[in-house]
């Protein structure tokens, strides 16, 4: 079964069907971002009409961007380039991510880490608008092969009755709100934790 498939069916797509549906699946993880286009029929039968993508783009992008935001604050701040040292930068993309994960819930976050360098303690605040600016291009870049799946599905946007999010990155609040605008204020199939909603579909088609 392949993914799209099994996230249609994890948010129960196929039940209660008349007629034809077409289902866009938008799937950003961590390092890849995929989109396909679905159309399901009363049988509950799956037909992938389209997919597109960026195998380069995903959260750790994301996380490359605040990390990079973050290291010339720290330049700035004490004359210190953190890039000569790896394990500060291990230390810092760790800091990041979860500084992203909590901006999808908060409009602020901390990044707090102990002697990150030569025993300086690094401590600053990252917004959700910064965040969103820093990643600005990559967020809108996610609607270039969404438009391209409806042009290759032959379908106009106005034609699919549903969008499901899959993978952690479509937390992100921003992406949420391209998409939706996208459709124009559609509302967007977010309700099984993105992350597992492959897995659970996979197991309820076996």
């Amino acid at each position: 079964i392949n993914e799209p498939t099994a996230a249609a069916i994890a948010y129960g797509l196929d039940k209660g069907q008349k007629g034809e549906k077409n289902v866009l699946i938008f799937d950003l993880g961590g390092g890849t971002f995929d989109v396909s286009i679905l159309t399901i029929d009363e049988g509950s039968l799956f037909e992938v009409k389209a997919t597109a993508g960026d195998t380069h783009l995903g959260g750790e992008d994301f996380d490359n961007r605040m990390v990079n935001h973050l290291v010339q604050e720290f330049k700035r701040k004490h004359n210190k380039d953190l890039n000569t040292n790896p394990r500060a930068i291990r230390r810092l993309r760790t800091a990041c991510e979860r500084a992203k994960r909590t901006l999808s819930s908060s409009t602020e976050a901390s990044v707090e880490i102990d002697s990150l360098y030569e025993g300086i303690d690094f401590y600053t605040k990252v917004t959700r608008a910064r965040f969103e600016e820093l990643c600005g291009d990559l967020f809108r870049s996610t609607l270039e092969p969404v438009e391209s799946a409806l042009r290759d599905a032959k379908l106009d946007k106005s034609k699919i009755s549903e969008v499901v999010l899959v993978g952690g990155s479509t937390r992100i609040p921003k992406i949420q709100k391209l998409l939706s605008d996208f459709f124009n204020g559609k509302e967007l199939n977010k309700s099984i934790n993105p992350d597992e909603a492959v897995a659970y579909g996979a197991a309820v088609q076996a």
